[in-house]
């Protein structure tokens, strides 16, 4: 086992921590304003869309495929869980047909 290697990951661990941490302590002590305050309460989906449109933008067809899944399902259904689900089998099951 390497010291450095065990210190760094400790370290990356705490600096991670304390910038949560630091962000909900903030929150608590200080109320945003009404503009802010949707913001972060409607970041998080904007935030998934930027990554997995990337990674579908490689995949091709299979991409779309799986996008039309995500959407169909979440649209019926309003569970991400399955909707995430439904599109990784959409992709699978389309790269499996070719």
């Amino acid at each position: 086992m390497r010291w450095d290697v065990l210190a760094a990951i400790i370290g990356m661990a705490l600096v991670t921590y304390l910038c949560r941490a630091g962000g909900y302590a903030v929150l608590r002590a200080v109320r945003p304003p009404p503009f802010i305050d949707a913001m972060l309460r409607n970041l998080p989906g904007p935030i998934f869309v930027a990554y997995v449109s990337l990674a579908l933008d490689r995949i091709g067809p299979a991409g779309v495929f799986g996008t039309a899944a995500v959407i169909l399902v979440q649209w019926k259904t309003k569970n991400l869980s399955v909707s995430i689900l439904a599109g990784v089998g959409a992709v699978w099951l389309w790269q499996a047909m070719v």
